[in-house]
């Protein structure tokens, strides 16, 4: 007695796609990682990547009022002053993560590009400071 070949056909193709599915989705997501002298270095790849992006936040910066104390410096020489700032917008700021980022400091990483980039979302510290 044979099988019904197109239950198999059936079987074959679902059973297909379920592989399909799993690689295309497999290197995608937010994975956790370490910044290193040469690269990032992924928890969950056991390769170091030299070739990673980092996010760029544009928005609009608000600085609320502050005062802000210094010395000028003249041909009379130096002077204290303390400046009151108001509060104020900064249209077009731009926050760069990668300056401040240093080998052995943890990340947020997003694979993009099914997996072929890594983007670099955030610096992650422990919650208990």
């Amino acid at each position: 007695m044979s099988k019904d070949p197109y239950g198999q056909l059936a079987s074959s193709l679902l059973s297909s796609f379920h592989k399909q599915t799993r690689q295309a989705i497999g290197g995608v997501g937010a994975v956790l990682g370490t910044i290193t002298s040469t690269g990032l270095k992924l928890d969950d790849f056991k390769h170091e990547l030299q070739e990673y992006m980092v996010a760029e936040l544009p928005g609009q910066l608000s600085l609320p009022r502050r005062t802000v104390e210094g010395t000028i410096s003249g041909d009379g020489g130096k002077t204290a002053v303390s400046l009151e700032l108001e509060e104020t917008e900064v249209e077009e700021a731009q926050w760069k993560l990668n300056p401040g980022l240093q080998p052995g400091d943890r990340v947020l990483a997003v694979r993009v590009n099914g997996g072929h980039d890594v983007v670099v979302v955030c610096k992650v510290v422990s919650g208990h400071g």
